[in-house]
């Protein structure tokens, strides 16, 4: 793609889902805008890359809704945009044990802030899916209407071709190994291990799991990220079944409380094969991956089985993906100015602990206005700031219980 000029208004670093939205925000709104990506473009070596994610508006944190329902918005403005779509309605369910504390917390996020769903106990569950869903006895049910799956690589080259449109210069293959303020002009000059030097006015780093790396590097911070490699799992659905656990029936995205916690998305991608994962991983160096093959739990064949009524067979997955997590100790977002000699002409944006992609167009629109105007209209980002860190080393404190976390074979 094309590219004039060393200056620009605003630098991105890092061109996965975050970084293009980013640069999307800012191009549209006028901003000479470069995005920089250290591989080649829609690479699958970081977080933003496979064939779907699912995006929901059930959280037990209460701060996360207002950001799901702008994304729904902006995912819809986008596509109307390009003139494709990244994103497919569908159900969510979740479900869990009764007496579960982050299950009864999406419950009350659900109740505070007028989403419309139902909770149901196990017979209710048999009805309403037509026999495809199992819970046990003691386990409750949520519905929510408001789900669906995104389409990542895919929404990720649309970010892209929308910044282009609106006339950001975008260049891959660029590794960026150093951002220094400028103390003769002001704004920041970022250079690359290519020996090319670009200076900006504003800059912002999104880069994903390399991004504690980099930011050490950079300002000598060191940001409780951990990467994680984590395995997406497909399963065959057991033949003459298929249509009732395909997207586009009332089959829903969907996630279980238990332990582990457990998460899918209907028929999509591959036909006949539904993906069904465990949420976490293991920790990784992204310039080292191990590339897994990585171990199927077994509680998740055991789960398979009973879920879906042996419709399903639980025997292993027939492919398997792997991605990487860029996991915070309390699997909250960082976003925040770098501060120190930058001030606020350095943002980041990082630590999106598996569950970011689906706010990706709102998170660019706040990356946009920090950098632009030094805040985000109409939402708190206390919960993402660096300093809770030094507050609390484990980060924002949650009254339920964790879920997720590092994968063992015992599972």
């Amino acid at each position: 793609m094309g590219y004039s000029g060393d200056e620009f208004d605003v630098i991105v670093v890092g061109a996965g889902v975050m970084g293009s939205s980013t640069a999307y925000q800012l191009a549209k709104r006028g901003q000479k805008t470069l995005l920089l990506e250290q591989f080649d473009f829609l690479h699958h070596r970081g977080s933003s890359h496979g064939e779907s994610r699912t995006i929901r508006a059930t959280y037990p944190e209460d701060y996360y809704y207002g950001m799901v329902n702008e994304s729904y918005q902006l995912w819809e403005q986008a596509q109307s945009e390009i003139g494709f779509r990244v994103y497919f309605k569908a159900q969510q369910f979740d479900m869990g044990p009764a007496d579960s504390k982050s299950l009864l917390s999406v419950i009350a996020t659900c109740r505070k802030n007028a989403i419309p769903h139902q909770v149901l106990n196990r017979q209710q569950v048999t009805e309403r899916f037509s026999g495809r869903i199992d819970i046990p006895e003691d386990w409750i049910g949520v519905s929510c209407e408001q789900g669906g799956v995104i389409k990542p690589t895919k929404a990720v080259s649309m970010f892209q071709m929308l910044a282009f449109r609106y006339g950001a210069f975008l260049r891959d293959n660029v590794e960026v190994n150093s951002i220094t303020k400028d103390g003769v002009r002001g704004g920041v000059i970022v250079s690359a291990s290519n020996g090319e030097k670009f200076w900006g006015k504003k800059c912002v780093v999104t880069a994903g799991v390399w991004m504690r790396k980099l930011v050490k590097k950079v300002s000598g911070i060191e940001l409780p990220i951990q990467p994680l490699e984590t395995n997406v799992c497909y399963w065959r659905i057991k033949e003459g079944h298929e249509a009732k656990y395909a997207i586009g029936s009332d089959f829903p995205t969907f996630a279980s409380y238990g332990k582990p916690y457990i998460y899918g998305t209907p028929s999509l991608e591959y036909p006949g094969l539904i993906k069904i994962a465990v949420h976490g991983g293991y920790p990784c160096d992204p310039d080292k991956r191990p590339w897994g093959p990585g171990i199927i739990p077994r509680s998740l064949k055991q789960w398979i089985e009973k879920t879906f009524r042996g419709l399903v067979d639980s025997n292993g997955p027939v492919t398997t993906q792997l991605c990487a997590y860029s996991m915070t100790p309390d699997e909250d977002f960082v976003i925040d100015f770098l501060g120190g000699e930058f001030g606020k002409g350095v943002v980041i944006g990082g630590g999106f602990s598996g569950h970011g992609f689906k706010m990706s167009p709102v998170i660019g629109r706040i990356l946009a206005d920090l950098v632009l105007t030094g805040e985000a209209k109409g939402v708190e980002l206390k919960h993402f700031r660096i300093a809770r860190f030094e507050e609390n080393p484990r980060g924002n404190i949650k009254d339920f219980g964790d879920q997720v976390g590092l994968l063992t074979s015992a599972l």
